[in-house]
């Protein structure tokens, strides 16, 4: 490949496989993907490591906030597998908290302030001694100082859903009501059915059971998803993403560095074409959403176009995120999500793959986490190395990852685009 020294590559991947893991530590997750994503960029040691974003939600919740990831990295500094006085910037940003520690990494090698960074993400929400630990991390997602002002847009809004919101109901968090109510608002203006959000949520379980970091590991039937428990109508469990714990970390490098590389590590290097983040704010419920606004920077940057993409992953924290995201990315028309998905066109094969690792629906949702996870699925799909998920051909793909919620919009969205 040609190597162009104003840009900058993602010379490593890591995830760890998501589930419930609650015998292992925060710092059993930052050792394990750490390790790898080394391995995985051909490092003996982070030693040319210059600086670090690590992605976390959940430590404040058991009590470590300000310095979680030099608590985490204390060991492996000890080790000598990463270098003393490299500073560990710590980022959180609800389910965007993995992409915000990638979009600094790459600001640091695009600014020429480093030519070796380091992003990691890693979460544990899964207490099952103490639900209230989960609870907490969640409760972070959402404003907490005025919660008055959230209750009374969702009420408003429920009117023009047409479905009241009930956040007391004790069967799901609050995002989950919200994300039910814009289903419900977008089958009633758009005539979008329970049937084209159980075929994308299906489609995605059949590849999270192609995915051996998945947590989800089993087919489902359109039918089987629709006839399951209902956590907030229209949405059923299998159309919502699990609870559970996992990392995930990525190593940016700048052109001068790569060109240092083996000829295996240049050949598996992808490039950042742009990484673009928007935020939130309570829009209209038939306003366009952050993600539309944050992916049309992104295209305008990198020079593209939504007919460029290869595959893509998307923030489907339920399955309806599949159909909304995909008008909100400019793969077909808005309103017209729901026979795009139930068509086929983002299932392998399709005209533009989505959420090949099973999404957050199949293949888990640990929250800081989540981004850098996009990021391994996409770079693993450019590299030709996703196996049986393997989008034939893909040369450029992207990532599109929210995080916390502000009316129907999330706090924060990032949109990240990979090329070969």
């Amino acid at each position: 490949m040609k190597i162009d020294d104003d840009q900058v590559y993602v010379i490593g991947t890591a995830c760890t496989p998501f589930q419930r893991l609650a015998e292992t530590s925060f710092k059993q997750l930052t050792r394990d993907v750490y390790l790898q994503v080394l391995a995985d960029a051909g490092l003996q040691d982070g030693g040319e490591i210059e600086q670090a974003w690590f992605g976390n939600c959940g430590m404040g919740a058991v009590g470590q906030s300000s310095i979680r990831g030099q608590v985490c990295f204390t060991q492996l500094v000890n080790e000598g597998l990463f270098p003393q006085r490299a500073p560990i910037i710590n980022v959180e940003g609800g389910c965007a908290t993995a992409s915000m520690a990638f979009h600094g990494a790459w600001k640091d090698i695009l600014s020429a302030q480093s030519q070796l960074s380091l992003a990691i993400g890693v979460e544990k929400i899964w207490f099952p001694e103490d639900a209230g630990i989960t609870q907490r991390i969640f409760d972070g997602g959402i404003d907490q100082l005025d919660r008055q002002e959230w209750m009374s847009y969702y009420q408003r809004a429920g009117e023009q859903a047409g479905k009241a919101f009930e956040p007391d109901s004790g069967k799901a968090t609050v995002f989950m009501h919200t994300y039910a109510m814009q289903a419900a608002w977008h089958m009633k203006t758009w005539g979008t059915t329970r049937e084209q959000i159980a075929f994308g949520a299906a489609k995605n379980h059949d590849m999270g059971a192609l995915n051996p970091k998945a947590q989800y590991r089993f087919r489902m039937t359109p039918q089987e998803v629709l006839v399951d428990r209902e956590i907030s109508w229209p949405l059923t469990r299998s159309m919502c993403a699990p609870i559970g714990d996992g990392a995930a970390a990525a190593l940016l490098c700048s052109g001068a560095f790569l060109r240092q590389q083996s000829p295996v590590v240049q050949e598996r290097a992808v490039k950042v074409c742009t990484s673009v983040l928007t935020g939130g704010k309570y829009r209209a419920l038939d306003e366009p959403s952050l993600s539309a606004v944050a992916a049309q920077r992104a295209y305008v940057k990198a020079g593209l176009t939504p007919a460029n993409i290869s595959v893509a992953e998307v923030h489907d924290a339920t399955a309806f995120g599949e159909i909304f995201q995909a008008e909100m990315l400019g793969f077909c028309e808005v309103g017209k999500g729901g026979a795009f998905v139930a068509s086929g066109a983002t299932a392998l094969g399709g005209v533009i793959p989505i959420n090949l690792s099973g999404g957050l629906v199949s293949k888990g949702h640990p929250i800081g986490a989540t981004g850098l996870s996009m990021i391994y699925e996409i770079t693993n799909q450019l590299r030709g190395e996703a196996g049986e998920r393997q989008r034939q051909g893909a040369d450029i793909g992207l990532a599109e990852n929210g995080g916390g919620v502000m009316g129907f919009d999330e706090a924060a969205c990032s949109i990240v685009i990979l090329r070969r």
